[in-house]
């Protein structure tokens, strides 16, 4: 039974992914390190923490994993600050329905919080989820449900009856391993992600419509 969604944000709520590989490459040359794109697309979904976490151990990076990540965030934030963004089509048109319709919703981001409330303020949509939770506050991002696990327990809601949205593998995985159905945006400009764990595959926000993800919350699980 559906009682809540759960939404990604990255890739989802904006089509950040662009312009953060931009901002990362301009790290990655000021480190002097080398990550192909290909390398780089393991990445989309994780943590900062986790990302810098593996790229300070590969390259014997001197720097801390704190100022690492500072420095990414930094760079989002100008960028941010300094472009024209909108959010990806059909995505706020979804969330006011879902919201007319009272159904629970909450957001699972493995960005900081920063970044977070820069976009939900942008577009306006901030006090439409209940519960908001930022990968920067676990030990363990995604591909691990803990992220997820932690939205529906402030929800006050059982993982099974929870939907989430997600354009990214592990996003997908980490949605599956909390007990939770998940539709899967292939957004192409989130890389060659394998969204084939989810339950249900779209292309474009629009497609999705509270009837569809009401089916899918009470549709028997896959095996």
């Amino acid at each position: 039974m559906l009682k809540a969604v759960i939404f990604d944000m990255d890739g989802v709520i904006i089509d950040s992914e662009p312009f953060h590989w931009k901002v990362n490459k301009k790290i990655f040359r000021d480190l002097d390190i080398r990550v192909s794109v290909e390398e780089y697309q393991n990445y989309i979904g994780v943590s900062n923490t986790d990302m810098w976490t593996d790229l300070k151990k590969k390259f014997r990076l001197p720097h801390a994993v704190d100022q690492l990540v500072a420095m990414q965030v930094g760079g989002n934030v100008e960028f941010m600050e300094q472009e024209h963004f909108e959010p990806i089509d059909g995505v706020v048109a979804l969330i006011r329905n879902l919201e007319k319709n009272a159904v629970a919703m909450a957001l699972a981001s493995s960005s900081p919080h920063k970044i977070i409330t820069m976009v939900l303020d942008k577009f306006a949509i901030k006090s439409s989820f209940s519960i908001i939770v930022s990968g920067e506050d676990f030990k363990k991002g995604k591909p691990a449900p803990d992220i997820f696990l932690k939205a529906a327990e402030l929800l006050f809601v059982s993982p099974k009856d929870c939907v989430v949205i997600e354009d990214a593998a592990h996003g997908v995985a980490a949605a599956k391993a909390a007990g939770m159905k998940c539709v899967g945006f292939a957004n192409g400009n989130s890389g060659n992600q394998d969204l084939g764990k989810a339950d249900l595959i779209v292309s474009a926000l629009n497609a999705l419509t509270l009837e569809n993800i009401t089916a899918l919350a009470n549709a028997a699980y896959k095996e």
